[in-house]
């Protein structure tokens, strides 16, 4: 019964597709006839709706941070299971035809649920790849891959620090497998952006404006 209650709660939260509701709502359009097509705050913002991309990137961030802090209170067991629902909600709502969005957002409200540390790192890995190249897609992929591979080396340097000091780790099986989702993480990530990396590998990716 838990595991049902979690993949319902999880995966429903996750599905909401707050930036075509917010256009259609306020705007008056369909989010998926403009720009990308995509329902995330970057297409949202071509609207020319400020306000509303804030709005939708802090809603799919919310998404993302609600259902997961729910199962880490009551269903500490299913936390894992819960975050890779929340995210394939994202981007496989069933309400869209299993066509959702990116899930970088999703996944950041993800990662605060789990780790502030983390959470931090990838908005600075971020910020930092995007003044660099101006590529909100290459951004959103370095900054994923770069939290997979800073919480692995973190949580494999630790037990053997412990080891040799004598201590034994007892977080080492979990943390290994936020390890592991951390990386379904990047690959699921990489999935959604391929048509970016086909825009970039022929040099018509639209560069962030700031």
């Amino acid at each position: 019964m838990d595991l049902l209650i979690v993949f319902l709660f999880s995966y429903l939260s996750g599905s909401i597709p707050f930036g075509l509701i917010l256009t259609k709502v306020f705007v008056k359009q369909d989010i998926r006839n403009i720009g990308s097509g995509n329902i995330g705050a970057t297409n949202v913002l071509r609207t020319g709706n400020k306000f509303l991309a804030a709005l939708t990137l802090a809603l799919d961030i919310l998404k993302g941070y609600i259902p997961v802090i729910i199962s880490y209170q009551y269903f500490p067991e299913q936390i894992q299971l819960s975050c890779l629902l929340v995210f394939l909600g994202h981007i496989f709502p069933v309400w869209l035809k299993f066509k959702g969005g990116k899930g970088v957002a999703t996944y950041l409200g993800i990662l605060f649920a789990l780790s502030i540390q983390l959470s931090l790192l990838f908005i600075f890995t971020w910020l930092v790849v995007s003044l660099i190249f101006k590529y909100s897609s290459v951004s959103s992929m370095f900054a994923s891959l770069t939290v997979f591979i800073i919480h692995t080396v973190r949580e494999i340097a630790g037990p053997i620090f412990e080891i040799m000091s004598g201590q034994k780790s007892k977080t080492y099986e979990v943390d290994l497998h936020i390890s592991l989702l951390l990386f379904i993480f990047f690959i699921l990530i990489i999935f959604t952006h391929r048509k970016n990396i086909f825009n970039l590998r022929n040099k018509t990716e639209h560069k962030i404006k700031i």
